[in-house]
């Protein structure tokens, strides 16, 4: 893919934060040299995730940047080549095989459109790459996933273990889901179905909006009366229209409304006028730098232009899609080490890549500032620590952690890819 002039912006603007923080930088890194390593983003610039994308899209690049300034990979080049999913499946499988056939990507970091993802997975498998997706899905490391892809944020398994049993004892025994019809919605119905019914909750039949739906009141007025908790998956415009309608509802008098960050991700509860004040949200890395001031984090803010408070971009109105964008900077960091640790250093060697990734551990650090974590060697899944957390007076405040040793027990892997044959 070509860089445009937006392009050209966009990574003199990433120079120039890394030139604004130089403590940023390995001192006296020899610059990386011999054949580049190739690295795909199969990232939703436009579309209905396009809010997300670009924070995904400014972190990958940023990232790059870092490595290439500090040496590169294996002290090889890396080259970044994105290409836009439109937040759309069969464009983004279709962008997937571009990057790999016709743009030689040896690693893609995947979209965080669920749909995308599921419809990639096995193309990963057919083509031999390595595939990162960003989305929550949790079948892309489950039933539908493989031993060439992995996972580095959270899922909607890891997310119904970490939030469903406190909003259980806390908010309602009686559940009912209100979600976008395609296959996140559907994982987080079936995810907190699994852990909410062993502890005696009761669940009304799943209402699932088509994704073109503007208007949610023919589907709003088909939740029951006696429903205590309200869960709401849908993002971007039908995420809006979702608060603002339960809002003028008055359910947010009438029962308590939980969901993940997802569901506000990108969006200033400020800019919604008070409808979504009260909320509880599952967040995987708080919008506010004081909930995690630590040194690696801020850094990391800093270099993505962040404001403290309310996660503004200091530079546009854009806030920021904090509980996602670190997972792709995260990323890069991880095929980094994946590959020095591995000794790989073309596709021949992606068993040794697989094994290296499978089972690694890193520290807190400036590569990655969401905390410590891990990737399961049996089901590629990334265990980390979670927030709960609670929209009060415009702003995400955390009311509690929810440590990964907490549910680590719970969260148990369901497959083991190890056992699967790689190329």
């Amino acid at each position: 893919m070509s860089y445009t002039r937006r392009d050209f912006l966009k990574a003199s603007a990433v120079g120039s934060a890394l030139a604004a923080h130089p403590g940023l930088l390995q001192a006296a890194a020899a610059k990386p040299k011999g054949v580049p390593i190739v690295i795909g983003h199969q990232c939703d610039l436009t579309g209905g995730f396009s809010s997300w994308g670009y924070w995904c899209d400014k972190a990958a690049r940023a990232a790059i940047q870092h490595i290439n300034e500090s040496g590169g990979i294996a002290g090889r080049p890396v080259e970044y080549i994105v290409e836009d999913t439109e937040s759309n499946p069969p464009t983004g499988a279709r962008k997937f095989r571009s990057l790999v056939q016709r743009n030689k990507a040896d690693f893609v970091v995947g979209s965080v459109h669920s749909g995308v993802c599921l419809a990639t997975t096995a193309i990963a498998k057919e083509l031999k790459t390595i595939y990162i997706p960003q989305a929550m899905a949790e079948e892309m490391t489950g039933t539908q996933g493989n031993r060439y892809v992995f996972r580095v944020g959270s899922d909607t398994y890891s997310q119904a273990i970490a939030g469903a049993p406190w909003a259980f004892e806390n908010l309602g025994k009686n559940w009912t889901f209100i979600f976008a019809d395609y296959g996140w919605g559907w994982s987080h119905f079936n995810e907190h179905k699994k852990v909410l019914e062993p502890l005696g909750a009761r669940i009304a039949n799943p209402i699932a909006v088509p994704l073109d739906a503007k208007d949610l009141l023919p589907y709003l007025t088909k939740v029951p009366a006696d429903t205590q908790v309200l869960y709401s998956i849908f993002f971007g415009a039908q995420s809006t229209a979702y608060y603002t309608q339960t809002k003028s509802m008055g359910y947010d008098q009438k029962m308590n409304r939980y969901s993940v960050v997802c569901t506000h991700e990108a969006i200033s509860p400020k800019d919604l006028g008070g409808a979504s004040e009260g909320v509880y949200l599952l967040e995987y890395h708080p919008r506010q730098l004081r909930y995690k001031d630590t040194p690696h984090n801020k850094r990391f803010r800093d270099l993505m232009d962040i404001d403290p408070v309310d996660g503004k971009e200091k530079t546009s109105n854009r806030i920021v899609a904090g509980s996602h964008h670190w997972a792709v900077w995260e990323s890069m960091f991880f095929i980094q080490k994946a590959v020095e640790k591995g000794g790989w250093q073309a596709k021949q060697d992606n068993l040794k890549f697989v094994q290296a990734l499978e089972g690694m551990r890193v520290p807190e650090s400036f590569e990655h500032p969401q905390g410590s974590k891990y990737i399961r060697a049996a089901d590629h899944k990334a265990v980390i620590d979670f927030k709960m957390s609670r929209i009060e007076k415009g702003e995400i405040v955390v009311k509690h952690p929810v440590f990964a040793t907490q549910i680590e027990k719970a969260f148990a892997p369901r497959i083991d890819f190890t056992k699967e044959a790689i190329a």
